[in-house]
């Protein structure tokens, strides 16, 4: 799965909701909070991680990359 931004980046609980793969932005603080989300394959905790061009988020057995609409 993919998500496309319209700027340089976007903050890892945003990207989570924007793929759906959380309800709600409480849900994301939560599940980043817990280790769970895991950025390039490294598990990451903070909520405000900004994402960019290529990156690899992994929540729950589901992937995306990120990818702009800026190139």
């Amino acid at each position: 799965m993919d998500i496309t931004i319209r700027d340089e980046f976007i903050r890892l609980g945003q990207a989570l909701k924007l793929a759906g793969l959380v309800g709600s932005g409480v849900e994301a603080k939560i599940v980043i909070a817990d280790g769970l989300v895991s950025v390039n394959g490294e598990a990451d905790t903070r909520r405000g991680r900004k994402l960019r061009e290529g990156d690899v988020v992994s929540y729950n057995g589901e992937s995306f990359t990120v990818h702009s609409s800026q190139n």
